[in-house]
Formats: C-alpha cells, structure tokens, sequence
C-alpha cells in the first residue's frame, strides 16, 4: 500500500516556470541534458491529432488550473488508495514538492528522473547540475529527495534564471500561482501520475512503450472531463525526437 511521502510546508518559494517548450529545452540544457530529449507541444487530444506529436514520447507533462473540484478529487482519490492499496514500481523516483511554485521544475525532474535512473535510457551530461543531483537523490526516501531539492543551490540558481523568460509575464515571487505541472510516465509495464502536492504515485493502470502516448492521454482526457469547464489544460511531451523531424 502506498504511504504518503511527506508533508510539504512550502516555506521556500521560487518564481513560476512558464509552460513553453522553448524555455523547457534551454532549462534542462543548462542543467545537463543533452540534446535530443526535449519538449513539444502536444496540440490536442484527439487521436488524429496524435499522430503530429514527435516520436518517441517518454514522458507526457500536464498542465492545468487547479480548482475546488480537482481538490476535492484527490481527497477522494488518496481515500480510495489508502484503503484498497496500489502496485507502485520500486523503480519510480517520486519529489514530494515542498517549494512553492515549483511544480515545473518538479515536471520536469520526474520527467528526466524516471528515464535515466534504474537502467533508464536517458544519458545525461556527466557531472552535469541534473546528473550529480539525481546521483545523490536517487536512492534516498521521497522526504530526503525533496529536502535535497530545497538544498540545492546550483539547481535554484538555474530555475530562477529561467522562470524569468518566456512570453508571458514574470508574476512577483510572492504571488501565489494555481497553475499546476504533473507527470505521467511508463514504468515496468504501468502508466504512473508523479504529482509532488500529492503523497505518493498514482498507478493509472497497465501500458508499454508502444501505446504509452495515447494510454496517457486517455489519463489526460480524465482530468478534463473531471473539470469539463476548465479551459486551461495543456500538454507537452518529453521526446528524443529529433528537431528537424517536427
């Protein structure tokens, strides 16, 4: 049965990442991921427009508003899950999110966590900022990852630098931002939802590389059709496609 990770309390606060694949690719650049993994919008959720989504796709970041109806969804969701239990691989690496307005980073780091680590294909530039923090992450419990996290000063630093560009206004550092980055990713033949404001990984069920894409929009749809008069849902796909190929 899955236990919950840790309590966040927030008390760290970091400007917002904007939710653009450009800013995206030049973020995990300058923290050591190299060239092809990179992001893509995904520009909608019907099947037919899946097709236009760069292949291969290991990681889907969702993005979207959250609101009474989605907090009231996950309290019922943890209920079910603490009394019926869940299969959570012991090779997913889960953050507990304990720094406000963190939720990209926390995208983007279980994005590239859970394709490097425990024989992941994912190569990462060696002593590079991303490598020497999941190093030291890895293997810790989830309360002792996001304490690492807050500690982490080489990772900040890059995070600020970034939450300043994009195309949208920088909000102040003490605004408080309800726009919220979760990540779905295929471990051991499941489909996984690491959300650090929730207390342990979401099992969505079985999938394989192949059908992962559209396995994980189908998770998406579910979150839209939760909150159907939310219009504020987007989609970006972690890949290692290359760029002239989209």
């Amino acid at each position: 049965m899955s236990t919950p990770a840790t309590q966040p309390s927030k008390k760290i606060r970091w400007l917002p990442l904007e939710s653009n694949p450009e800013v995206l690719d030049k973020y995990v650049r300058d923290l050591g991921v190299p060239a092809p993994w990179r992001y893509a919008d995904v520009m909608g959720l019907d099947e037919e427009l899946l097709a236009f989504v760069p292949q291969p796709v290991h990681a889907l970041i969702l993005l979207f508003p959250i609101t009474p109806k989605y907090e009231e969804y996950c309290k019922e969701e943890q209920q079910k899950i603490d009394q019926n239990g869940q299969i959570v691989s012991s090779k997913i690496v889960f953050y507990p999110q304990t720094i406000s307005n963190a939720c990209g980073t926390m995208g983007v780091i279980h994005s590239i966590a859970n394709n490097w680590a425990h024989g992941g294909s994912l190569k990462l530039k060696e002593d590079g900022i991303m490598e020497k923090f999941l190093k030291k992450t890895v293997d810790l419990s989830p309360a002792e990852r996001a304490k690492a996290l807050e500690e982490d000063k080489s990772l900040a630093s890059v995070h600020e630098s970034h939450a300043s560009t994009g195309q949208t206004e920088t909000p102040n550092l003490a605004d408080e931002v309800n726009l919220h980055f979760v990540c779905l990713v295929e471990r051991d033949g499941h489909l996984y939802e690491l959300d650090g404001n929730k207390p342990y990984p979401i099992n969505h069920g079985t999938t394989s590389n192949e059908t992962f894409l559209l396995d994980a929009i189908n998770v998406a749809k579910e979150f839209v059709k939760r909150d159907p008069d939310n219009l504020n849902f987007s989609v970006i796909a972690a890949t290692t496609a290359e760029e002239e190929d989209y």
